[in-house]
């Protein structure tokens, strides 16, 4: 299969990488990354399954991100919407669908509703309601910053921004159909989170579980995952 790089401009000159995993035929799968995560490792895999599955699949580095421009300080939500947006318009997909892990998940679900091109997103662990965010919150208004282990850092500029985006903009008005996948064991973002989502969507939604996973799964649920993935796009 063929799987070609490309550097898509975005705003102030800077650009994203992405990989666009080629497929016969006009069925897309987009693949939003977590919040500090990449392109690598488990989405290479995902997009080869894509493939096999009749898929074009794309993924790609969020600005701050990987092989991306941009400092990850400077990221934001709304620099995540332009990102997906750019790359979305670089491949021109007639219709397409959206894949988010964790905070990738809730950049696909305010995407889906800004683009009637979506037809269906599908989430792992997603980020819905704003308060999983509370603790990096605190660590901002006390000292200015919040810290992460990867040395990487968020400031006020993230959440000025993130105040924009209340998963309640997005349950009246997402109308395409939803998967979520989680871990019950997740102490990253709690699984009770999902629950409540899938109940004030307006839309059909496919919710499980996986009862030993935490926030990141093992390759056993990894492969269930993708197996429950496809066969749910294919109902769709």
């Amino acid at each position: 299969m063929a799987e070609t790089d490309h550097r898509i401009p975005v705003d102030d000159g800077e650009s994203v990488a992405a990989v666009h995993h080629e497929a016969p035929g006009n069925d897309w799968l987009i693949f939003c990354h977590g919040f500090l995560s990449d392109k690598s490792g488990s989405y290479e895999r995902r997009c080869r399954r894509a493939v096999k599955r009749g898929y074009n699949a794309v993924r790609f580095d969020f600005r701050g991100c990987g092989e991306s421009d941009g400092a990850f300080v400077e990221q934001t939500l709304s620099s995540k919407l332009a990102d997906l947006a750019a790359v979305v318009d670089r491949f021109d997909p007639p219709s397409y669908a959206l894949f988010g892990s964790s905070f990738g998940g809730k950049v696909a679900f305010h995407a889906a509703v800004r683009d009637d091109r979506v037809e269906a997103v599908v989430t792992r662990a997603p980020v819905t309601y704003n308060r999983v965010f509370d603790e990096y919150r605190t660590a901002v208004d006390r000292d200015g910053e919040c810290r992460f282990e990867t040395g990487d850092s968020i400031d006020r500029r993230f959440f000025e921004d993130f105040a924009q985006y209340g998963f309640d903009t997005v349950e009246p008005t997402l109308d395409v159909p939803v998967a979520i996948f989680h871990g019950s064991q997740d102490d990253s973002v709690d699984v009770a989170h999902s629950f409540e989502a899938a109940a004030q969507l307006e839309t059909d939604v496919l919710l499980e579980t996986f009862a030993t996973e935490g926030h990141l799964f093992s390759s056993e649920a990894e492969e269930r995952l993708l197996e429950r993935t496809f066969h749910w796009l294919e109902t769709q």
